[in-house]
């Protein structure tokens, strides 16, 4: 009796090691998804540069000398017409009334020579020498006079102070920069240098975001209200300046901040591309990738060609379609028509 319980339990138990363990569920991975969005055919233009007031003044001294006084300093208020600052004038005067003696002599020695030549007492063209004479030395005394006027700066409208460059008994040149005077309620620009490729492609009126290290996270907006006809001789770089729209509370705008502008360019007209998230493109070399397009819960594997990256998003020219929906969390991880779950947004 035992000898065939134990062969019948022999049995049981080799059926049961021969029997077939069933087959494990298929794997669905767990992933964040987004859509295909549409945008510009042309890449944003991206730059640093520097807010200033609109409209500021550069003053200068209209010849060369030692700086006698400088009446005000930085942030102060001014009135037209207030004297800002002087040169050292004993040597400009100088200039001045030589200019003016040897104009009274040149004007003396014509008033004389029209006698004269009336009498018959010098020719024709002695006379004439007079009187080219007495017209260069009055010509050298106006001149004179006007570089006198310009050895002093001052206030041609109201406003306020906004660098002032140079300090006393330094030497200046003719035509250095000596004060910079912006209007009292002026509005803010930000000036920025572009190269060749990229000034070529902006228009006026393109809209801009403006990013300040000094408000980090406030954007700001403007329009670019200037693009020049040629590159600056001393930089080589073309010196754009995009209009900002009045900051919101509580960001102060005051000159010297730094800026990182995006200008969208209004070039490409109408012509537009497929845009999808960074996270979403695999397998990147030089311009071609790959996505995954999700197609009835199963991730596609799709070849696309690269236009260009701005920001987070990445421009396509070839392979998506606005509206379709692409891996991006666990898009790395995806073998082609792999089943997946959508996991929801955070």
């Amino acid at each position: 009796m035992t000898s065939r319980l134990s062969r019948a339990l022999a049995i049981a138990l080799l059926a049961a090691a021969c029997a077939k363990e069933p087959a494990p569920a298929p794997r669905i991975a767990r992933v964040g998804v987004a859509q295909v969005t549409q945008g510009t055919s042309l890449p944003p233009v991206v730059t640093n540069g520097i807010v200033v007031p609109r409209d500021e003044l550069r003053l200068s001294f209209k010849v060369a000398g030692i700086v006698e006084r400088m009446t005000v300093r930085e942030g102060e208020s001014v009135r037209k017409g207030q004297r800002l600052a002087t040169l050292e004038l004993a040597e400009i005067d100088a200039e001045v009334a030589q200019a003016r003696q040897l104009a009274d002599k040149a004007e003396r020695d014509r008033v004389r020579g029209e006698q004269l030549r009336a009498e018959g007492l010098i020719s024709e063209g002695e006379q004439e020498r007079l009187r080219t004479e007495a017209e260069v030395n009055g010509a050298r005394l106006r001149a004179a006079e006007f570089n006198r006027r310009y050895a002093v700066i001052e206030a041609p409208r109201d406003g306020v102070v906004l660098r002032r460059l140079v300090e006393e008994r330094e030497f200046v040149n003719a035509g250095q920069e000596a004060l910079v005077v912006g209007p009292p309620q002026a509005g803010f620009v930000v000036r920025a240098g572009l190269a060749d490729r990229d000034v070529v492609t902006l228009a006026l009126g393109d809209a801009a975001e403006v990013a300040l290290d000094a408000w980090p996270g406030r954007a700001l907006r403007g329009r670019v209200t200037e693009v020049p006809g040629g590159a600056s001789e001393e930089t080589g770089l073309f010196e754009v300046e995009v209009t900002l729209e009045p900051a919101p509370a509580p960001v102060k705008l005051v000159a010297g901040l730094l800026a990182r502008l995006t200008i969208q360019p209004s070039a490409a007209g109408g012509a537009s591309l497929p845009y999808v998230p960074v996270g979403a493109i695999i397998e990147a070399d030089g311009d071609n990738a790959a996505v995954f397009v999700v197609e009835d819960g199963v991730a596609r594997r799709r070849p696309v060609r690269v236009a260009f990256i701005a920001g987070e998003q990445v421009a396509v020219a070839e392979g998506a379609r606005p509206g379709e929906t692409v891996v991006t969390d666990g898009a790395l991880y995806l073998g082609d028509g792999e089943r997946i779950e959508i996991a929801p947004p955070r």
